[in-house]
Order: structure tokens, then sequence, then C-alpha cells
């Protein structure tokens, strides 16, 4: 299995303590060794880092630490294959473009019996059973809205009914976003905080690094994070249940 992390916020903030504790699991504390990748929401565009060699050991992964790049928006994964090679195209996570918008897409599990999933529009560039489920759900939401609707929520809400067909072929935990929407969709294993005023400090379970977010935030600042496992062990994380999503705006859990 693969693990995912994902961030909402209201002001651009950096994930750089998140993410630090999630490359450590990228074949130092955990066994996802099989590649990793982040995407950044600025503005409109995004930017993606990915490597197919392990997170903990990746320079790349280390420049991304120390380049505390700023989103609202933040998609990451590291990957234990199962389907499809270790290589750069099977590397997470995968972006789309919708509506002249680039919709970002990561997920946990392994699927079967999904070569029914068919997608007219979208194409795989990997051979994984993640991506091809990432293409037939554009391809569906295109379907139902040949057009970018005013209430982008209902999109995400769709997206998630979209999911519980995903989740009857497998296990199918999912991030996605359009640099404005964050949605997690759960079959087995998420969690995610939300960190507001008054803020304290946090620990990494997989790294020795503390932060007190008093000092690195505002009091109007409010950041959720979502991660397969809880990245602290002195914070109160919120598991999902099977089935169950969570959609987020600029922070918030609407």
């Amino acid at each position: 299995m693969c693990e995912l992390l994902g961030m909402s916020a209201n002001v651009p903030t950096d994930i750089c303590f998140s993410f630090s504790g999630l490359l450590e699991r990228g074949g130092n504390t955990g066994p996802h060794r099989d590649g990793w990748g982040i995407t950044f929401y600025e503005g409109k565009g995004c930017r993606t880092f990915k490597d197919p060699q392990p997170s903990y050991q990746s320079e790349i992964a280390k420049l991304v630490k120390a380049y505390p790049i700023k989103s609202v928006s933040v998609i990451s994964h590291i990957r234990q294959g199962n389907r499809g090679k270790v290589c750069l195209e099977n590397t997470h996570p995968f972006t789309r473009e919708l509506w002249g918008r680039e919709i970002t897409y990561a997920h946990n599990g392994q699927l079967s019996n999904y070569h029914d999933l068919k997608p007219d529009h979208y194409r795989p560039v990997g051979d994984t059973d993640s991506e091809l489920a990432f293409c037939w759900l554009l391809d569906q939401i295109r379907t139902k809205y040949p057009n970018k609707p005013e209430d982008m929520a209902s999109v995400f809400r769709y997206a998630a009914t979209l999911s519980h067909t995903l989740r009857e072929k497998g296990v199918f935990n999912m991030l996605l976003t359009d640099g404005v929407f964050v949605l997690a969709y759960c079959t087995n294993n998420l969690h995610y905080i939300t960190r507001r005023a008054p803020f304290g400090k946090a620990t990494l379970i997989d790294a020795d690094m503390v932060v007190d977010f008093n000092e690195e935030t505002t009091p109007n600042d409010i950041v959720s994070v979502i991660a397969t496992k809880p990245l602290t062990n002195d914070e109160r994380w919120k598991k999902m249940q099977p089935g169950e999503f969570v959609l987020f705006k600029m922070g918030e859990l609407i």
C-alpha cells in the first residue's frame, strides 16, 4: 500500500513539517520505496516534483524540504507499487486539465476487475490501476458537467459518489484537488486534522522534529492536513470511516 498526504489552507502555507515526516516512511520508517511525488498549487498553476526513487534518500525530496514552497492546496504520495512497474510515469500524483484548470489526484490501494473502466477522453500514460481510475473519474465528471459549473463543490461531491463505485473494486483511498477544493475519500485508512488558533506544539512520529505552530502562524490561519496515518504523536487526528469523504476549501471542512 501507499501513503497519502494532503493540505488545505486559507493562506499560503508550507508543508515542510508534515512532508518531512512522510518522506521518512518512503523507505526508512516505512516500506514505501517505489517513488514519491508532490504537487503545490500557486494561483491557477501548479508545480509538481516526482522521483521513482525512495523518498527518504531522494535528492529531489531534499530540495523540496529545503525550499519551503507556500501553497493553499497540496497533494503528496509515497508509493509501494502493486500495479505497474516502478518508473516516473507511474509515480503519483497525476494531473490532467479540466475546464482550463489543473486537476490533481493521488490514490492509495489496489483495485481488481478494473479493466471495465474505459475512459473515452482521458488516457493513462502509465500502466497503473490508479491512473486508469483517475482518467475514468474525470471522464464521468466531464460527461455530467460539459461546462464548468458555478458550484464547484457539487463536482467534488459527485466525485465522491463515483468513488463509491471504485471502492467496490477494492481499496480506494483518494485525494483530489483543483487548487481550491481538496477532497479526501476513505475506504479503510485515512485521517485528518484541522489546526487553528490557539496553536500549540507538534512532534513528528517518524523524525526528530518539533514545531511550535504558534510561532509560525497568525491567529487567523486555518490549516487542514490529511494523511493515511497520523504524522504527529501529540495531536488529535480524526480517523475517517469506510465510505466517508470530507471536502475542504481554504482549510475549512465544508
